[in-house]
């Protein structure tokens, strides 16, 4: 497992802002999308999983890959990157062009093919950092740019999140985000209760920025694919509203501790230090 991890992250590395080799310089596409997803340790194996079927089971959808080809350009840009602490941020599938049913699909075998990874702390704040200057010389120009965050916990390392949100909006960058909040109301350690109102304040922004919550793992597939559709196409396609509101307004709600995750930490450093005394 060792030798397959230290391999995955110097393939990432090697990847960060590397187009596909078809890709050529300022290929136009709709949209430049980064799939990224957490893998912390609160997250275990099974949930990694759920993920990775979810998003691959997502681009095979005929409705996600016709709100690909139905847009301006016909074709977008994607890569999907597994996130954790400060030091762990791994490119899983490279820049990858998506223009036909066949590259979807080659898309999502890559994801269902590869080995999840697991790693220590919550740096939201790093993974954008790393993210951000992946865009430049991808190979692609892209009407948008968004980066698409998925975790179960607030951020709890790295300088704070807010920072590296407002850093990725200055640059033409939209964040959406797509909160976990699947530990069944007995919220582990690291999870706070309101990680939708955390995310919606503090992780996500630029122009249509919006935020779906998971409460189970059951939706988790259907909110992929809700989610891919409105990054894709720019909005809903006719005929395929949710029956039921997913997408969280980020307007009206009360402001949330941006701060909250580091404190968290802190508390915990504190009490293991009081436990050894």
């Amino acid at each position: 497992m060792a030798t397959l991890t230290a391999a995955a992250f110097e393939r990432g590395l090697s990847d960060l802002g590397a187009g596909t080799p078809e890709a050529r310089d300022g290929t136009a596409v709709d949209v430049e999308l980064v799939l990224a997803v957490d893998v912390s340790w609160s997250m275990d194996q099974s949930e990694q999983e759920i993920q990775r079927d979810g998003y691959a089971a997502a681009f095979r959808d005929p409705k996600v890959q016709e709100a690909i080809f139905d847009g301006v350009n016909g074709r977008v840009a994607v890569t999907y990157v597994e996130w954790a602490g400060t030091t762990s941020q791994m490119v899983v599938v490279p820049w990858t062009l998506i223009d036909t049913k066949e590259a979807a699909d080659a898309f999502a075998y890559r994801l269902a093919t590869e080995l999840p990874d697991r790693e220590r702390r919550t740096s939201i704040s790093s993974a954008i950092d790393t993210i951000v200057p992946m865009f430049d010389g991808n190979g692609f120009d892209g009407l948008r740019r968004v980066i698409d965050i998925s975790g179960d916990g607030p951020n709890n390392q790295g300088r704070m999140v807010t920072l590296a949100r407002d850093g990725a909006v200055a640059a033409g960058i939209t964040i959406n985000g797509l909160p976990l909040m699947t530990s069944g109301g007995g919220f582990s350690w690291g999870s706070i209760p309101d990680l939708d109102r955390y995310y919606s304040d503090c992780v996500i922004g630029g122009p249509g920025a919006f935020v779906i919550p998971v409460n189970d793992w059951s939706q988790f597939p259907e909110a992929v694919r809700r989610k891919l559709i409105l990054e894709l196409a720019g909005g809903w396609p006719l005929g395929a509203e949710p029956r039921e509101p997913l997408v969280l307004k980020t307007q009206g709600l009360p402001a949330a501790d941006c701060l909250v995750g580091e404190n968290m930490w802190m508390e915990r450093q504190q009490r293991w230090m009081d436990d050894t005394r």
